[in-house]
Parts: structure tokens; sequence; C-alpha cells
């Protein structure tokens, strides 16, 4: 009876999207991201309401071995959210279990301040210094030419992001890695299924991160997840997510390890029941079952919304390929393939327009933009608000609020990327008729403004 009933509601649910949702959308406004679902994805959500299985259960751990396997590592652990994930994969690091490679508090992490904020804020709030490193212009990943000169005894790890889809340096920065035993975070969250020399983002490092926000490559509403192939990194990791406990079992399964009562950690009695022991000071960033089934289900799709993206980014890059007297478009190293978030675009310093009017001119005719998230993090609120304590490139320990132009200039291509640099959208929904819009009023807009 159960079957037939559940089955009854799917069907229903199934005539109710292709009745409401079944129909192409029009775009009188082209969005610069968005999520691309259907009927699928309802039915699957549709199936993990109907088990009433409110925490991670069974399409969790199906999404959890579907996404390692599409990206080729042992272990992903999923979570709330792309900043969790980064929150989770730093907090990893602090680890007493690391022995000797524990990064602790005061110790230096290499960043970048041209990105999402959420890359930085996991070293800051683990009382780590954040050491920025200037970027590239063309591929705005971060200049691995000048890591090396950022590094002081204290330096233990390198935490950057893939900058919209386009890997950084994997080749530069595995070597000063290994060289000086640092601990390497990719953070992955706008980058799913690039590859480099053909291993995937985020599979290549100590530790990848995702997002799973509805404007990334697939989407859970919200969501994200850490991925390693280590395992010791594996069981600390599921730690911090699972409010830092010590036991690694399932929600509802008990004495995994076969000695649940016959365990003397910390100062607790011998045989203290390890399904509340803990070992880390850790957080609750577990996801929904809920969340999972629509991960389950998009994760059938994805190959294909990557080849869209692809496709959508290389079709900009021809079409705007006359405006390079005015115009920076992307570039992209000959052993990476990118899986775009969006299409990078800069006005060149000498162009007769500014980025502000471009991207005015983009919204006000129907073409959404967006900024390279924080452009400057150095010269956001967060920063200057706040005595967080910082290096930039080779210098000495500064204060971001008390940093000056004298500092900021140290990151000149950061303040370029906030001054010039924006993107327009590359995801599956959009078709030909949209990225032709968005062509068309570039052209119109640059034509004007060059007679």
């Amino acid at each position: 009876m159960e079957k037939e009933l559940r089955q009854a509601v799917k069907e229903a649910a199934a005539r109710y999207y292709r009745s409401i949702y079944g129909q192409k959308k029009e775009f009188k406004y082209i969005p610069p991201s968005g999520k691309l679902l259907d009927e699928q994805d309802l039915l699957h959500m549709i199936d993990a309401t109907l088990d009433m299985w409110l925490t991670a259960g069974r399409f969790n751990d199906q999404f959890e071995q579907d996404f390692a396997t599409f990206l080729g590592v042992k272990y992903a652990l999923s979570t709330n959210s792309g900043s969790s994930a980064n929150l989770l994969a730093l907090s990893a690091l602090t680890s007493y279990k690391l022995g000797e490679k524990r990064v602790k508090k005061g110790d230096e992490v290499i960043t970048i301040a041209a990105g999402f904020p959420t890359t930085v804020n996991p070293i800051i709030q683990q009382g780590l210094v954040p050491v920025f490193v200037d970027c590239e212009i063309g591929t705005y990943n971060i200049n691995a030419g000048q890591i090396e000169a950022a590094l002081s005894s204290k330096t233990k790890a390198i935490f950057v992001a893939h900058t919209l889809g386009n890997m950084f340096d994997m080749g530069a920065i595995l070597d000063i890695c290994k060289k000086h035993n640092l601990w390497l975070i990719e953070d992955s969250c706008d980058a799913l299924g690039a590859e480099w020399n053909g291993q995937k983002a985020g599979t290549i490092g100590h530790i990848g991160t995702y997002s799973f926000y509805p404007a990334h490559h697939l989407t859970m509403g919200e969501g994200g997840a850490v991925v390693t192939n280590d395992p010791l990194l594996h069981r600390i990791i599921l730690s911090f997510r699972d409010w830092g406990r010590d036991c690694w079992c399932k929600p509802g399964v008990d004495n995994t390890c076969k000695n649940r009562f016959h365990m003397q950690l910390g100062h607790l009695p011998f045989g203290y029941d390890h399904k509340y022991t803990y070992s880390h000071v850790g957080f609750n960033l577990k996801i929904t079952d809920w969340q999972a089934a629509l991960g389950v289900s998009q994760i059938k799709k994805l190959p294909f919304f990557i080849q869209k993206r692809t496709e959508n980014a290389a079709y900009l890059m021809k079409a705007l390929a006359d405006l390079t007297q005015w115009l920076i478009l992307p570039t992209i190293a000959s052993d990476v393939k990118p899986s775009w978030f969006g299409f990078l675009i800069s006005v060149k310093p000498q162009a007769p327009f500014t980025k502000q009017q471009l991207v005015e001119y983009l919204e006000q005719n129907g073409v959404g933009t967006r900024q390279l998230f924080a452009g400057n993090l150095l010269r956001q609120p967060m920063m200057v608000e706040n005595e967080i304590p910082l290096r930039i490139g080779n210098s000495g320990l500064l204060k971001s609020c008390d940093l000056t132009e004298k500092e900021y200039a140290l990151l000149p291509n950061t303040d370029f990327i906030m001054n010039n640099t924006f993107w327009v959208g590359t995801f599956p929904a959009l078709s030909e008729k949209e990225l032709n819009k968005t062509s068309e009023v570039i052209h119109r807009f640059v034509k004007e403004h060059t007679k």
C-alpha cells in the first residue's frame, strides 16, 4: 500500500511540474547565475519528504558516494554550505591528531584578497594570520611566482580558490607545498569539474571544498562538500562537522567501532560512552536528506551542466574577441580545462569608459552582472573596522584597521580587479539567444563610447 501511495504522490507531483514549470523560461533579464531544475529533481525531493527522515539519511549516503566517484576521491563529506566546507577544511588542520603538522594559533596561511570572504574568514576565525599575495590579470588567480617571497617560518598552509572555475597554477603551487611542507586546501566552490592535467579541481591538494548554492554547478539549495584522500583528515573533518565528537557512527547507528564502552579518552572514566565523547571544538554543519535527495538527482546531470557552461564561455570568448582593444577576456593555461562559474571581463585602463559605466549599462539593458566578489577584501568594512592581524606579501605583521594606500599598493592587481573587473553569466539555462543579447549590449555600449 505504501509503495502505491508513494507512486501516486509522485505522479501527481510530476503532473504539477509539467503544468507549472514545464515550459522553457524566457529571460527578460538575463541573470548572471542560476539553478536548472527538472521533473526528476522535484520527484527526488518528494521521495525524501515522504520518507519523513529529517536528518542526513539514505540520500545523503548515496550523494556522498556518487560525489566521491565523480571526482575520483576516497572520501566526500556533505555539509550545509560551501562556506561551512571551507570552515571545516581549515579547522581540520588545527587538530591535535595531526601531531607536529598541526596548524596552531598565530601560524600563517597564504591566500588572496580578490575573492569570496569565506575563503579567508576561517583563517581569521581559527586565530591564524592570513598572508595576502597578489593575483594575475587574465586568470584572476593567485600569482604563484610571488608566494615564496611571502613565506615565513610560521607559514603552514596555502588556502586559495580556483577563480570562477579557472584553475590556479597547480604545478607551481604543488612544488612550493612539497618544498616547504605546506598544507594545500583547494577552494573549488566555483570550479566543480575543472581539470588540471586530467585531475579534477579539489582532488589534488590535501583537502578540496565545494558549494551547492543555486548559483553553482549543481545545487541543493544550500549545501556543500569537503573531499580528501587522507583517511585521518577524513575522520577529523567528520568530527568537526558532527559536533566535534570522536565517534563516527552515522545517525541511528551505534557501536560501529565495536569498542563503544571500552575506551579511555581525555580524563573521562574508562568505558565512557564513545557516542558522547568529543575530541574537537566542533560544529553541527550537516545537511538534511531532502537536500541530499536533490543532490543525488542533480549530480546525474553534472556532466551536461559542465559542458554547457564550457560551451557558453567559449561562445562569449568568440563573440567578444573583436573588443580586446578595450576589454581583457579570460586567459587559460594550456594544462587547464576550466569549468566556468561565470565569464570574467576587465575594462583596460586606457579605455574611454569605466567598468562602472559598462556594468550600469548592462544592468539597465537587461543583462545581469556581478563583481569578482569582494574585489579587494582588505578594503571591506569587515577588515577596516576590525583589528585583524595579517601580512601582505613579505611585509611585517600589520593590523587590518591600520592599512593605508601604501599597504594597498602592495596588491596592485587586486585593486585593478576591484576597479576594472566584473562577470556575466554562463550557467546552463542560458541559450545562444541570451548570450547573443549579452554580446550585443556590450558591443553597442563600446560603439557608443568609442566613436
